[in-house]
Formats: structure tokens, C-alpha cells, sequence
């Protein structure tokens, strides 16, 4: 899950990257040193190659490439990112898949996390009070569990800055919180990440074909990720336009519908 904190330094050597783990996150220079090595083998060239692992520090190959956050929808064909996606999730064998830990940030401790939230949020205007309320009466009436779960191997963070473009085809990096997880999940996080919609939306979801199930199970997902992002938007940070937290307030009570 996003939580907008600074967790590693890059250092770029020559056609390497150092990746080092800042902020003392458990286990996330290990579960990007295992998506790599698994990527590396069952997807090879989609995510960096793997070069060595020291502790809190992964070296790994430089991608080419420019960021697809703040690139024109009209240069890089969103299909290209839907494919990339459609990899990345399919890539790890059922078989392994299903030995490996679930990645962090799953529906359970979001859940957990957004009631805390809720519980400590103060007054602040109508529609954002409202957000919150409905909101909540939503989340204490949803029941999960695992109609609509089709497993997958997750990146974990839906941040459009994690997908580079190279005129060619979209590749993936960042996957300290990578790990087993299901689609309509890591969908529902890259579909409401603020990075997919701050600058022009980009309607990543609408690309991949849901059986009933998923569909829904992708629209309460997505409603969640909504939530998260109202809480994390609200405190109106610099890194993002002015109006992008009201912004956020029209996103959360359109999909709560």
C-alpha cells in the first residue's frame, strides 16, 4: 500500500542500479531480490535482472526507458501497459506461486488500517465528512472472502512511476512489496493509485476481461483503495496539484456509489 514515505536510495552506476532500503521496512529488500530472480526466469526482460543482493541493498540492471507517469496517453498505447500488467501477473507458475508469502498490504490489514483512520478523522467540510461516513457503513458491511480471487504474482504498489516505456513495450520495477496476491486487488490498487488520475486518467482496469465475480470483487476492492487514498490525500502535500484532495473526496463517493 501507498504510504507516500521515502523508503530506498538509487544510485545509477554505468548500466547498473543500487537499490537500498532506507527505512528499515522488514523484509522488502528480500521480496525485491525474490521478484527479480523469479522475473528473471519466468519473465525475462519485463523487470530488472538480478546482479547482487547485500543486506539492505539489491544491484540490479538499469531498465531502458522514461517513466509512464507525466508521459502523454497519446505516446505510449495503454495497451502496452495492459500487457505488461497481463505478464507480470501471469508470469510465476501456479505451482510456485502458491509457495510464496503473500505480499504485504493485502485487503485485511487495509481494511484494518482505514477504520483506524476513520476512527481519528476531525470534522473538516460536508462532502469529505460524507466520504468518510459512507465510507465506513460500506467497509462494516462488506464480507470478502474468496469469490472473485483469481492469484496472481503482485508488484504491490500501483504508482504509474514503476512502469518505464522505451517506445517499444512497458517494463516494470519496484517490488519490495511484491509477493501472491489476486488481480482484482493489484487492479483496483494501480486503478485508484492518485498517479493513475492526478494528471489524466488512465483506465487501466477496463482492459482486462472479469467474469462476474471479479468484477464485482474488483469494484469493492476499488472502493477500499479509494478510502486508503482519501485518508492519504488529505493532509494536502505539495507533491501533487492543488484541488487534488477535493479531487479525491468526488472519486471516493462516485465509487461508493
Amino acid at each position: 500500500m501507498a504510504d507516500l514515505q521515502h523508503t530506498h536510495e538509487l544510485t545509477y552506476v554505468g548500466s547498473r542500479v543500487v537499490k537500498r532500503f532506507v527505512d528499515g521496512k522488514a523484509g522488502a529488500a528480500e521480496r525485491e531480490w525474490r521478484a527479480l530472480g523469479l522475473l528473471a526466469r519466468y519473465a525475462p526482460g519485463l523487470a530488472p535482472e538480478p546482479i547482487a543482493f547485500d543486506g539492505g541493498a539489491v544491484t540490479m540492471s538499469r531498465l531502458p526507458g522514461e517513466s509512464l507517469r507525466g508521459l502523454s496517453p497519446l505516446k505510449v498505447p495503454l495497451t502496452a501497459l495492459a500487457e505488461a500488467l497481463a505478464e507480470l501477473h501471469a508470469a510465476v507458475p501456479s505451482e510456485v506461486l502458491s509457495t510464496l508469502p503473500v505480499r504485504p498490504w493485502q485487503v485485511d490489514a487495509v481494511a484494518v488500517w482505514v477504520r483506524e483512520r476513520a476512527a481519528g478523522w476531525l470534522p473538516r467540510d460536508p462532502e469529505a465528512d460524507r466520504a468518510v461516513r459512507e465510507g465506513l457503513r460500506w467497509l462494516e458491511s462488506w464480507r470478502p472472502g474468496e469469490a472473485g480471487v483469481t492469484p496472481v504474482f503482485g508488484a504491490g504498489d500501483g504508482n504509474l512511476s514503476n512502469f518505464l516505456w522505451d517506445g517499444f513495450r512497458v517494463r516494470v520495477v519496484d517490488f519490495e512489496d511484491s509477493g501472491s496476491s489476486d488481480r482484482a486487488w493489484e487492479l483496483a490498487e494501480l486503478a485508484e493509485h492518485v498517479s493513475m488520475w492526478v494528471d489524466g486518467e488512465v483506465g487501466i482496469a477496463e482492459l482486462f476481461e472479469l467474469d462476474p465475480l471479479e468484477s464485482r470483487r474488483l469494484l469493492e476492492c476499488r472502493r477500499l483503495q479509494a478510502l486508503v487514498w482519501l485518508f492519504l490525500l488529505s493532509h494536502e502535500g505539495p507533491r501533487n496539484p492543488p484541488g487534488t484532495f477535493r479531487r479525491q473526496v468526488e472519486r471516493t463517493l462516485a465509487v461508493l456509489g
